[in-house]
């Protein structure tokens, strides 16, 4: 099942609040900043002069800002808090950003060319928007109220009124209508449609606008972040759970796999066991049918580097190709003497002392030597029949006295 398959089952996110407040409500000027300048000495240079020029403490007011990038001058609005009753304001709790009218069609995907005059119509007001220059910031926003049931000639001698108190105007601009919200604006964005024009903010753009208490826009920005960060925490911890189960069950099935493997594996050894005990009987077999001992040559190559001094008292194969010999002697010395001469036959592969003990003059010891197959390939004459039977037998070993 895909995650856009599991939306399904989540509960519907709760619809968008966007609080637009009357324009004649708040006093508007453009104010110069300086060249350069960030973001956030922007905001502060727009505090201080609204701190300068509004008649009230900036505590008793309700104020934003916009301004763009490579602007030399930013529009700053601000409202008596009076002048908003307590049930508006508690409205205000819920929404993203609370701004008023005119501000919503400031950030459009074009800017208005210079000497641009922009009419926003409203309930209560028209607004006009006059941009000088084509940095897309107003030089000037004027508000003209309408009575309670206004007439198309309402609307026009406050559209008059508006044109009369701009300068120069090359181009009017007027909307049909005041532009709407887009419930379906992508999250973190806010895109408002007035006819063909579309204006669209993010949450960076859209933060200056909002003029609600900045200390309490403060904490609900880190109460968001907070929110963010554990939201995402959960879903990963869900994540880990998730694969948690996933490797569980891997883990089960893998020990289901092997006891089955483990019982097929008793039930397979005792053939397996049968088939190898088989393959070492024909492997004997065909040892005893193809191969012989040979004792006498094996003597006659350790006694071609025997010393004069060692006698050989037993002699006993005890493989194919190794011969152990016990002898003694009256010259300790020799021993080793010996040994290193069979080390260096060319058929020898190796030759060991074990053993050695010496009383009253006479030292024993136990000489074992291995031979190298091709050691004997030349004197081993053609093999004589083996009866079957008999071939399966151990041959016991052979003694020789010299």
């Amino acid at each position: 099942m895909s995650l856009s398959s599991l939306k399904r089952f989540l509960p519907a996110a709760p619809p968008r609040q966007i609080v637009r407040v009357s324009d004649d409500l708040f006093f508007v000027r453009a104010v110069a900043v300086t060249a350069g300048a960030t973001p956030a000495e922007v905001a502060a240079q727009a505090e201080l002069a609204i701190e300068t020029l509004a008649p009230f403490p900036v505590a008793h007011l309700y104020y934003g800002h916009y301004w763009r990038p490579g602007a030399d001058h930013a529009l700053i609005y601000a409202a008596y808090r009076k002048r908003f009753t307590a049930d508006e304001v508690a409205t205000w709790s819920d929404a993203e950003v609370v701004l008023p009218s005119f501000a919503t069609v400031l950030n459009s995907t074009v800017s208005p060319a210079p000497a641009t005059a922009v009419l926003v119509p409203g309930l209560t007001s028209v607004s006009g928007l006059y941009f000088a220059d084509g940095s897309g910031v107003p030089t000037q926003v004027r508000v003209e109220p309408l009575p309670a049931e206004p007439t198309a000639a309402d609307h026009a001698a406050a559209r008059a009124a508006l044109l009369a108190a701009f300068p120069e105007k090359l181009r009017i601009e007027e909307l049909a209508s005041a532009p709407e919200f887009d419930p379906a604006s992508p999250q973190g964005e806010f895109v408002f449609r007035a006819g063909a024009r579309e204006m669209r903010f993010d949450a960076h753009a859209v933060a200056p606008l909002d003029v609600r208490d900045k200390d309490e826009l403060a904490a609900r920005r880190r109460a968001h972040a907070r929110d963010v960060i554990l939201w995402r925490s959960f879903i990963g911890c869900a994540a880990a759970i998730g694969l948690c189960a996933v490797l569980e069950l891997v883990l089960v099935g893998t020990s289901l796999w092997q006891t089955r493997r483990l019982a097929l594996e008793a039930r397979q050894k005792p053939v397996v066991e049968a088939i190898m005990t088989s393959q070492a009987l024909a492997t004997r077999i065909e040892e005893l049918s193809n191969k012989r001992l040979l004792p006498f040559e094996m003597l006659a190559l350790v006694n071609a580097a025997r010393p004069a001094t060692i006698q050989f008292m037993r002699t006993v194969t005890s493989g194919l190709y190794t011969l152990e010999v016990e002898a003694q002697t009256q010259a300790s010395g020799d021993i080793d003497v010996f040994r290193s001469a069979l080390n260096k036959l060319a058929g020898c592969q190796k030759a060991e002392v074990m053993d050695p003990r010496s009383r009253d003059g006479v030292s024993t010891f136990k000489l074992v030597v291995t031979f190298r197959p091709e050691a004997f390939k030349e004197a081993v004459p053609a093999p004589a029949p083996v009866p079957a039977i008999e071939s399966a037998l151990p041959t016991p070993p052979t003694e020789v006295t010299p």
